[in-house]
C-alpha cells in the first residue's frame, strides 16, 4: 500500500477552538499529521506527493459560491474593523432564518456550521492540497492497486457541499468518491470516525449509486448532534442507501465489531466497484475528543474485517487527535488491512 501526503497541510494552523464556551488551542493541529507521517515513514511505506488534478473534481462536489468563499472570504473578513486573524462566525442562521446575506459576517455564519473550522491565511491552500491527496490516492486504486492511503489534513467528512464544519472545509472522501464513481458503476463509503460523517451523508443522501455507512458515537449526546441517527436512511431514490449505526459512550472492541459486521454486510450486498474508508482514529479509548473505547488491537481487528471484503479500497484520513496511541492505531489499522488481503 502506498501513501499520498502533502506538507501543504502545515499552512492551516488554527489557533483557537471554542469548547463549552471557552476559547482553547485547536486540537486539529499540524502535529496530528506530523505524527501520522512519521509513523508510516518509519514503518517503511512509500510516500508520494499529490498530483494536481485542477478544480474540476472538487467543483463536482462543492458549488462555485462556496469555493469562492473558502478561497477569498478571508480577504473580505480582514477589512472589518478590529477583525481577528482568522474568520470565525459569531452567528448562524437558525431553523427559522432563510436569508442569504452579502456581508462577510453573515456569509461566515451561512457557510460555516460551527466555530471549529476557523479560516486563516493558509486554510484554502491546505484544504485544496488535502483534496488533491485524496484524488491522487484514488488514481492509484483506479489504476489497479488494491489499496492506497490518503494522509489528508485538514479532514473532510463534516463538510457539506456548501458548508464547512467540525474542522472540515472540503470533503476529501466525497470528492474522491465522486471522482471514482465517474469511472465505475457504484462506490461505497464506510466511515469509522467517532463523529458521524454528516457532510458526506448530506452530499450523497438522495443517491442510489453511492452507499454511505457510518459507525459513530450516539449523536443524541455527541457531535454533530443533529445528524447520524439510525432512522436517517436516505431520500428519494437514495432511500435505503444510507446506514447509520450510532453507538453508546464507552462501546468497546467486541460490540463495535458486531456493529461493523452489519455495515460490512450492507456493503457486500451493495457490491460496489470500490470502497472508500473514512478513517478516524478518534474512536480510540484515550482520544481526547472521543467517547468510544476502541483499543489499538481493536483497530487491527476492524481493518482485518474491512480488508476481508477484498474490495479495491481507498483509505482517507479523517479525525484522530493527539494521544500516545494515535500513531500505533494508524499502523495497526494499515497492517491489519493488508494482512487480510
Amino acid at each position: 500500500m502506498r501513501v499520498i501526503h502533502s506538507a501543504a497541510h502545515e499552512a492551516h494552523d488554527p489557533e483557537n477552538f471554542v469548547s463549552a464556551g471557552r476559547l482553547i488551542p485547536s486540537p486539529e493541529c499540524p502535529e496530528r499529521a506530523h505524527r501520522l507521517f512519521a509513523a508510516v515513514e518509519t514503518a517503511g511505506y512509500q510516500i508520494l506527493p499529490p498530483q494536481d488534478h485542477g478544480m474540476a473534481a472538487i467543483a463536482a462536489v462543492h458549488p462555485a459560491d462556496y469555493l469562492d468563499f473558502l478561497e477569498n472570504g478571508l480577504a473580505a473578513w480582514q477589512k472589518l474593523p478590529n477583525s481577528g486573524p482568522a474568520m470565525m462566525p459569531n452567528m448562524h442562521p437558525g431553523r427559522h432564518m432563510r436569508g442569504r446575506p452579502e456581508a462577510i459576517v453573515g456569509k461566515a455564519g451561512y457557510y460555516m456550521a460551527d466555530t471549529a473550522c476557523p479560516i486563516g491565511p493558509g486554510t484554502w491552500q491546505a484544504a485544496a492540497a488535502a483534496a488533491q491527496v485524496a484524488l491522487t490516492a484514488a488514481d492509484l486504486v483506479l489504476a489497479g492497486e488494491g489499496a492506497a492511503y490518503a494522509l489528508c489534513r485538514p479532514p473532510g467528512h463534516h463538510a457539506f457541499g456548501d458548508q464547512a464544519g467540525g474542522f472540515c472545509f472540503l470533503n476529501n472522501v466525497a470528492i474522491a468518491a465522486q471522482y471514482m464513481r465517474g469511472r465505475s458503476n457504484r462506490v461505497a463509503i464506510l466511515d469509522v470516525d467517532v463523529h458521524h460523517g454528516n457532510g458526506t451523508q448530506g452530499i450523497f443522501y438522495d443517491r442510489d449509486d453511492v452507499l454511505f455507512c457510518s459507525l459513530h458515537g450516539d449523536p443524541s449526546v455527541f457531535y454533530p448532534y443533529y445528524a447520524g441517527y439510525d432512522d436517517e436512511r436516505g431520500a428519494g431514490v437514495g432511500q435505503g442507501y444510507n446506514l447509520n449505526l450510532p453507538l453508546p459512550p464507552g462501546t468497546g472492541d467486541d460490540v463495535y465489531l458486531q456493529a461493523l459486521a452489519t455495515a460490512l454486510s450492507a456493503i457486500g450486498a451493495f457490491a460496489p466497484d470500490y470502497l472508500l474508508v473514512s478513517l478516524g482514529l478518534d474512536a480510540q479509548e484515550n482520544d481526547p475528543l472521543g467517547i468510544l473505547s476502541i483499543t489499538t488491537n481493536g483497530f487491527a481487528r476492524m481493518a482485518d474485517a474491512i480488508g476481508a471484503l477484498g474490495l479495491p479500497s481507498l483509505i482517507v484520513q479523517e479525525g484522530g487527535y493527539l494521544c500516545d496511541e494515535m500513531a500505533d492505531n494508524l499502523l495497526a489499522f494499515l497492517s491489519g488491512f493488508e494482512a487480510s488481503r
